[in-house]
């Protein structure tokens, strides 16, 4: 399901649907709405892109029956994935990649920055063709998710597939494996060099995730 908001940039925007909502995505923008995970502002993403809207998923993560309805909803958008381990980047796919293994009863295992690149480390391993999901909260170009099919490839993995809480990529993230989401968020992001005046006006924050 796509949410998209204003084209222009405006605090006071509201989602607006292609179409209604069913009970599952209305579901999963209430949680993210009542534990305020959805922040408003100036915001400098991963991507280094800039945006008038944030997701800080580690909100939601200080709920944990937040944190376990979410999970059981992504493992079942995942159902189709055949996977016996699930691979998650520090720090954001941490808590949703555990506990969508912990549901599915599988391996867990994360990838962490190391030098700026995100690194097997700790003893972890696959083994030869272990079939592998990787499990991120938010992508808007999806550089993580990339480095971590590469680190599933170079070190003896299979990919199944890759599974996100919310999707602000604007169609724009592709993978050479199948990708689910929950959401897919449709709010502006822009260079630093083209911020519209009304979000250059603001402080840039650059919260994490």
């Amino acid at each position: 399901m796509k949410v998209t908001a204003e084209n222009e940039f405006h605090f006071g925007a509201e989602c607006h649907t292609f179409r209604p909502m069913d009970a599952v995505e209305q579901e999963v923008v209430d949680i993210f709405t009542r534990t305020k995970a959805l922040l408003r502002g100036h915001f400098v993403l991963r991507s280094g892109l800039h945006s008038g809207h944030f997701f800080q998923c580690a909100r939601v993560c200080e709920s944990m029956p937040a944190v376990e309805r979410l999970g059981a909803l992504l493992r079942d958008k995942a159902a189709g994935l055949a996977f016996n381990t699930v691979l998650a980047p520090a720090m954001g796919g941490l808590v949703i990649g555990q506990e969508v293994a912990r549901q599915a009863r599988c391996r867990f295992l994360f990838a962490e920055k190391e030098n700026n690149l995100l690194v097997l480390r700790r003893g972890f391993v696959f083994a030869p063709g272990e079939r592998v999901l990787v499990v991120e909260d938010v992508i808007t170009r999806g550089g993580r998710v990339q480095e971590c099919l590469e680190l599933i490839r170079t070190h003896g993995g299979t990919a199944t597939g890759v599974a996100v809480l919310v999707d602000r990529s604007q169609g724009q993230a592709r993978f050479n494996v199948p990708c689910v989401s929950l959401l897919e968020m449709s709010y502006p992001t822009y260079p630093a060099d083209q911020l519209p005046p009304e979000l250059a006006a603001l402080p840039a924050s650059k919260p994490g995730s």
